[in-house]
């Protein structure tokens, strides 16, 4: 299986204006995500997940260490990654289709081929009948729902969610996990995802990457054990109740500081 992401021996120190003080937030950190794969950072707050986000989509230069995609550095360059963050960040003057034609468009797809994509993947996930509304009208998990169409649909072979349902309530968030879990599994799009909640990981996840508090190190990767199509009634069983015990115990310590 070929790899899309390399993270090699990536450092990230921060650094004020006049250079005086230094934030050490990454520590050689070092990781894959291969084809078709669906890989999960896990951590304490403030260990720096989203500058990792934000250096592997160009936003941001490392200390030291590469980032290379299918193979090709891209430390500094951007648009080789589709992303979705927290919050939806919908254009609230736009229809919801038309939301996702522009995302679609700047990615360099034809305004044609855009609006048809739109049209199909809005009738697959079941929002044809708000595709010419308004995103004020919608509830939080249907601009979700969107926002994760619009990385989805994007040609970049990188899909990298920022906590994207850490904003909804616990009911909603359940749903939205099922929901991406079943639409993933119909695409296997290689994905980096993020989140607080050991449970999500273990449910959507092939392998979970845990990080120390900052600056970020990984102290473990585990492979999930439980096959796939997942769902729900994974959570009540041993094995998942056992391993998310563990995960638990590695992170309560960083956690508590």
């Amino acid at each position: 299986m070929s790899a899309v992401l390399e993270v090699s021996h990536l450092t990230k120190i921060f650094k004020n204006d006049r250079k005086t003080h230094e934030k050490s937030v990454l520590d050689d950190i070092s990781f894959h995500v291969d084809e078709g794969e669906f890989v999960t950072l896990i951590g304490p707050s403030g260990s720096g997940k989203t500058t990792l986000f934000h250096l592997i989509g160009g936003l941001e230069l490392p200390t030291s260490g590469d980032i290379s995609i299918h193979g090709v550095s891209t430390v500094g360059s951007r648009g080789h990654i589709a992303y979705m963050p927290q919050q939806a960040s919908l254009m609230p003057w736009l229809t919801i289709e038309a939301n996702i034609v522009l995302s679609l468009t700047i990615a360099g797809i034809g305004q044609r081929e855009a609006r048809e994509l739109a049209r199909e993947w809005l009738g697959r996930v079941g929002l044809e009948g708000v595709a010419d509304s308004y995103p004020d009208v919608l509830s939080g998990g249907m601009q979700q729902r969107v926002s994760f169409l619009r990385a989805l649909l994007s040609p970049q072979k990188l899909m990298c969610l920022d906590e994207p349902f850490s904003a909804l309530d616990a009911l909603t968030r359940q749903h939205m996990q099922a929901w991406l879990l079943s639409l993933w599994e119909s695409n296997r799009r290689s994905v980096l995802f993020v989140t607080h909640s050991i449970e999500e990981a273990l449910l959507l996840s092939d392998r979970i990457l845990v990080l120390s508090a900052a600056p970020a190190a990984i102290v473990r990767e585990v492979r999930v054990p439980f096959a796939r199509p997942r769902s729900e009634t994974l959570w009540g069983d041993p094995a998942f109740i056992g391993l998310k015990q563990e995960l638990y115990e590695m992170l309560r310590p960083a956690s508590a500081l």
